[in-house]
């Protein structure tokens, strides 16, 4: 495949289509919600954080899709396994919530009796701050995290839809960022430490299609020189001829890949057996990993017109990944990687 890097711009042209499709390392192209032509009612936005230490993990989202908008939190505990996720929405929000046009700066605020949740971004530092009433039982979910020391490089993609000219998708994915502060369930409360603990951010724009699949895979860690190190892998929706979102990050660096396909094996009834072990593996041979799954983080949702079967399974990694000539091993590395279904 021809990756095609973006250049500097706006990301939408007059008419509300996206100007140019491909990938960069760092945030080229100007999004405003502003420039979407004729159709409010399908924009999307979210923030998600995800911040681990391979042990326990906890997960925050905010997102506006226009005719409803979700925050949500999940708490992991890999060593039992244990998970929960809780979720609170409100209707018919058309960007009410106000997420940020770029993810380099600005803040982002949730309040009701029930939910706290905000995220803020001076440039430098991101706090997160989270109270959750009733997360489970009548048991309160508190987070406080300070995520500082963003690489350099991250990854950013540009993805129009062939069904649908004006339809596009403006995603970052910015992996290996340092954190610390803690998670609090109840009397359990849980430190992260800046020297183990790492932060995903998944900052998503756009007008996506009516129904669509998605696979993404994401890791960080540190190797035993004591780098940063991770990957973002993904594929199943939109028009991705000009550039894939695969990346392998590496020290501050994101390295470019082609393509990946996730293998998921199958019951006796045919259908997708998500607690044994994948592999991610690649036709240029350059992906090769073993996935042996924890916890199937399923949330399944059928109201008809609209639909959500999310997988998004936990669990450890093995194998090398080499791009741009870097070679990169990972032994027994705590990510995850899921398959999600949307009629939305």
């Amino acid at each position: 495949m021809n990756q095609q890097k973006l250049s500097a711009g706006r990301l939408l042209n007059s008419n509300g289509i996206l100007d140019q499709a491909g990938y960069s390392t760092t945030m080229v192209r100007q999004y405003d919600r502003r420039d979407i032509k004729g159709q409010v009612f399908k924009i999307k936005e979210w923030d998600y954080y995800y911040i681990s230490d391979g042990y326990r993990a906890v997960a925050l989202t905010i997102a506006d899709n226009s005719y409803m908008s979700m925050v949500s939190a999940s708490y992991l505990d890999f060593s039992k396994p244990w998970f929960k996720t809780t979720s609170k929405m409100d209707f018919l929000t058309f960007g009410k919530l106000n997420l940020p046009s770029t993810l380099e700066k600005g803040d982002v605020n949730y309040r009701s009796k029930r939910v706290d949740m905000s995220f803020k971004n001076d440039g430098t530092t991101r706090h997160l701050t989270c109270r959750f009433d009733k997360f489970i039982d009548d048991k309160t979910l508190t987070v406080d995290i300070e995520i500082t020391d963003q690489p350099a490089e991250y990854m950013v993609i540009a993805t129009p839809f062939k069904e649908n000219k004006r339809a596009f998708y403006y995603n970052s994915k910015i992996n290996c960022m340092r954190a610390e502060g803690y998670v609090q369930l109840g009397n359990d409360e849980y430190p992260f430490n800046k020297d183990t603990a790492l932060a995903t951010l998944d900052w998503g724009r756009g007008i996506w299609t009516y129904k669509n699949t998605w696979y993404w895979s994401s890791l960080q860690g540190y190797n035993d020189e004591g780098k940063r190190i991770g990957f973002n892998l993904g594929y199943g929706f939109g028009d991705t001829s000009n550039a894939t979102e695969n990346m392998l990050f590496y020290d501050g660096k994101a390295l470019k890949l082609d393509d990946v396909t996730f293998n998921i094996p199958k019951d006796d009834k045919g259908n997708d057996d998500f607690m044994s072990p994948w592999t991610l593996t690649s036709k240029s041979h350059d992906i090769y990993l073993q996935f042996t799954p924890i916890i199937d983080r399923a949330d399944i949702t059928d109201l008809g017109v609209l639909a959500s079967k999310q997988h998004q399974v936990f669990g450890r990694f093995n194998g090398t990944i080499t791009a741009e000539g870097v070679t990169v091993r990972f032994e027994n590395k705590m990510g995850f990687a899921e398959k999600v279904f949307n009629k939305w």
